[in-house]
């Protein structure tokens, strides 16, 4: 019976310290995209694109390109992929690199990609309104006209290079 007596001890233990995570599991309104992109902050345009907590810094990609800083930088490669509405990268108050998908989870919960446009340290959905504060590091909706923060994407920052990845 001692035995026994373990098991079931070792079962409800189980029980409390593993809990579903199926009510935890939260599904975005934005699709997931495939998202593959690297920039070299080594060399070329994007030698500047280093955390400076003056001033924070963006790079939007899309299927037109690259644009850093409201210019153009270059071309995306055979190779890249930009998600859903596009790919965000910026480097927040905090001086940290943050990456995000530029469709507004709010349109897109209505079905439509609305790629929002970056103001300072908001990311703006030119459709409904919504501001998403990218500044924090957060992406939350600020006007409460959306529910959902914007998509946040894997992203890893290594020997000056940036992998942003799905």
């Amino acid at each position: 019976m001692r035995g026994f007596g373990r098991i079931i001890l070792f079962g409800l233990l189980t029980l409390v310290l593993f809990p579903s995570c199926e009510k935890t599991t939260f599904r975005s309104s934005v699709p997931t995209y495939p998202v593959h992109v690297v920039i070299d902050t080594r060399v070329g345009s994007f030698v500047h694109f280093k955390p400076d907590l003056k001033m924070p810094s963006a790079i939007t990609l899309t299927e037109k390109g690259y644009f850093y800083d409201g210019a153009f930088v270059r071309l995306p490669e055979v190779t890249d992929r930009w998600g859903y509405g596009g790919v965000l990268v910026y480097i927040n108050l905090l001086g940290n690199y943050d990456a995000y998908d530029l469709a507004c989870p709010y349109c897109a919960s209505k079905g439509q990609c609305q790629r929002c446009e970056i103001d300072d340290i908001y990311a703006i959905c030119p459709h409904c309104g919504e501001h998403y504060d990218i500044g924090s590091g957060t992406a939350a909706p600020q006007k409460g006209i959306a529910n959902e923060y914007l998509r946040r994407i894997n992203m890893i920052h290594s020997d000056g290079k940036i992998t942003v990845h799905q």
